[in-house]
C-alpha cells in the first residue's frame, strides 16, 4: 500500500516553500543598501555622460 499523505500538511508545506522562493527572490532583487544603489546609479550615469561625449553630430539627419 502505498504511502499516506496529510493533504492539509502538504498544501501548508508547499505554501511555505513557495513562500521562501519568493522571499529569497525579493532579497536578491531589494535587498541592496543604500551605499550600493547609490554607487549602481553614479556608474550608470558616467557609463551614460561618456557615451554621450563620444557621439557623433552628423548633419544627416
Amino acid at each position: 500500500m502505498g504511502q499516506l499523505v496529510n493533504l492539509k500538511r502538504y498544501k501548508k508545506r508547499s505554501e511555505r516553500e513557495q513562500s521562501a522562493r519568493q522571499a529569497e527572490a525579493n532579497r536578491a532583487r531589494f535587498g541592496r543598501t543604500k551605499s550600493e544603489r547609490v554607487a549602481d546609479q553614479q556608474q550608470t550615469k558616467r557609463a551614460s555622460d561618456l557615451l554621450d561625449q563620444h557621439q557623433l553630430d552628423g548633419g544627416a539627419a
